[in-house]
C-alpha cells in the first residue's frame, strides 16, 4: 500500500504538483494528427495535465497548442476563426499565431504597437506516430524525441487510437502493468465461444498463478510473468514500462499472429485519463483492417464515439454487463478486452485509496513502478534527470512464448528475435 501522503504525491498532475512537475519533463501525447486533418481546419480543444488548451493547425500546415482562454477578456480561443497563419479570437479579433505571438488586433488601432507586447501560453509540439505531442516544461529541458519503434514504423503497419478513461491515470497504468489480472479478467469460459478474450486451452490461461520478474533499467523495468506449466515448460509474457506512463506488451491478431501493442495513460486531469491505444505489425506486413476497428477491445468506432472519444458503454449504462454471459461464456459478462479494464479501473472511483490496499507478490511490478514515480518525483525536486528521459526506450519491443524451465526469459526480447518470438512455440 501507499501512504495517503504518497498516493497524493503521484496522483496530482496539475501545473506546480511534484507529479505536475515531473510529467512536464517529458514529451506528451496531445491528441491524434487526424484531429487536425488539414490546414486551417476547425482548431480542437485539448484538456492535458490539468490545463485548458486549444490545438489548432495553420495555413502552412504547421500546428500551434495555446491556452484556450484569449489574454484579452478570457473567451475561449476554441471559438475562434483560424485563418491566414492565425487563431483569431471571435469576441475582440486578437489574433495568435502557433507560438503564441498576438500578430493582430482588430479592436486597436493599426498603427499601435500594443500587440507586441502580447503573448499566450504555447507549447512546443512535433507530430510522431500519428499523434501531436507536447513538450509543457522549460525549454532548456526538452528531452529528446519520443521515438519509439512503433512510431517510426509505416502508417500500412500500425494503428493508434484514444479514449476517455473517467478515473486517475495512475489506475489504468497500473492495471496495464499488472500482468496476473490478465488471464482472469479477460479470461473466456468456453473454448468454442466467438467473444474476445483468452481462451481455455491458451497457456496464459492454463498456466498456474505467475511469478514476476523484474529488471530495473534507465527508461524504468522490463519485466516477465513466469507461469508454470505441465511438464518442463514455462509461459513467459515479457512486456515494457517506460517512465512515465508508457507501456509496451506482446499481442496477437484474430488469426493469432504476433502484434506488439500498447498503451499511454495520459492524465487530463486529476479524475479523467486520455488512454492511447496503439499496436503495430510484428512482422513486415499490413495491419489487418480487422484490427484497426478494435471490435474486440472495445476501442473503436462501434464503442466509442470518435469526436468526444467518450465510451458508449459506461458506469451509467454498467457496461452492458451480460450477467448470463457472465455465468457461461465470460469471466466478466462484458465484451471488450479494454473495456473490462475500463470497467474495473473506473469501479475504483475516480482516485483509489491506496492506503486501504493489501498488495501480495503478484503486485511486485505495481510496487516497483510506484516507487520509480517516486524516485522521479523526487529526482525532478532536486534537479535532476528521471528515468525516461534518456532515448535508450527507442528500439524496444515485447514477447512471449513457451519455454523451458531453465530457459532465460530475456532471450525473448533480443532485436532480433522479439518480432517472431511471440507464441512461436505455443
Amino acid at each position: 500500500m501507499l501512504s495517503r501522503e504518497d498516493n497524493e504525491l503521484l496522483t496530482r498532475v496539475g501545473a506546480g504538483t511534484p507529479m505536475g512537475d515531473t510529467m512536464r519533463r517529458y514529451w506528451v501525447p496531445a491528441l491524434m494528427a487526424r484531429e487536425l486533418s488539414e490546414p486551417d481546419c476547425p482548431p480542437v480543444r485539448v484538456k492535458l495535465l490539468g490545463e485548458d488548451l486549444v490545438a489548432f493547425r495553420d495555413s502552412e500546415g504547421r500546428i500551434g497548442l495555446l491556452d484556450e482562454f484569449c489574454p484579452h477578456r478570457r473567451a475561449s480561443l476554441f471559438l475562434g476563426r483560424n485563418e491566414e497563419c492565425g487563431l483569431r479570437c471571435v469576441y475582440h479579433g486578437w489574433k495568435f499565431d502557433v507560438s503564441g505571438r498576438c500578430v493582430d488586433m482588430m479592436n486597436e488601432p493599426e498603427e499601435g504597437t500594443f500587440k507586441t507586447k502580447i503573448r499566450t501560453t504555447s507549447y512546443p509540439v512535433m507530430e510522431l506516430g500519428g499523434l501531436v505531442w507536447a513538450y509543457m516544461g522549460a525549454a532548456p529541458s526538452a528531452p529528446p524525441p519520443p521515438r519509439f519503434a512503433w512510431t517510426q514504423t509505416p502508417a500500412s503497419r500500425r494503428h493508434v487510437s484514444k479514449v476517455v478513461q473517467e478515473s486517475n491515470w495512475l489506475q489504468g497504468l497500473e492495471g496495464g502493468i499488472d500482468t496476473s489480472h490478465a488471464p482472469i479478467l479477460h479470461r473466456v469460459l468456453q473454448a468454442d465461444s466467438k467473444r474476445p478474450g483468452f481462451k481455455p486451452k491458451d497457456p496464459f490461461v492454463r498456466g498456474k498463478a505467475p511469478s514476476l520478474v523484474v529488471d530495473l533499467t534507465d527508461y524504468g523495468y522490463r519485466y516477465a510473468g513466469l507461469r508454470p506449466l505441465d511438464g518442463t515448460e514455462v509461459h513467459v509474457r515479457a512486456y515494457q514500462f517506460i517512465l512515465p506512463f508508457h507501456q509496451i506488451r506482446p499481442s496477437r491478431d484474430e488469426r493469432g499472429l504476433p502484434l506488439i501493442a500498447g498503451h499511454i495513460w495520459v492524465p487530463m486531469d486529476d479524475e479523467h485519463t486520455m488512454v492511447y491505444n496503439w499496436v503495430m505489425t510484428a512482422r513486415d506486413e499490413p495491419l489487418p483492417d480487422e484490427e484497426r476497428l478494435e471490435r474486440r477491445l472495445g476501442n473503436g468506432p462501434d464503442t466509442v464515439d470518435q469526436t468526444t472519444f467518450r465510451s458508449r458503454l459506461n458506469r451509467r449504462n454498467n457496461y452492458l454487463l451480460d450477467r448470463q454471459v457472465q455465468k457461461t461464456e465470460t469471466f466478466t459478462g462484458i465484451d471488450g478486452i479494454n473495456l473490462q479494464d475500463r470497467a474495473v479501473q473506473e469501479s475504483m472511483g475516480a482516485i483509489v485509496d491506496r492506503s486501504r490496499e493489501h498488495l501480495g507478490p503478484a503486485d511486485k511490478a505495481v510496487i516497483q513502478a510506484r516507487r520509480l514515480l517516486l524516485e522521479a518525483v523526487r529526482t525532478v525536486r532536486d534537479g535532476g534527470t528521471p528515468r525516461g528521459i534518456a532515448p535508450s526506450y527507442y528500439t524496444l519491443s515485447a514477447a512471449e512464448g513457451v519455454v523451458s524451465r531453465d530457459a532465460d526469459w530475456r532471450t525473448l526480447l533480443a532485436p532480433d528475435t522479439a518480432a517472431t518470438a511471440v507464441l512461436q512455440t505455443v
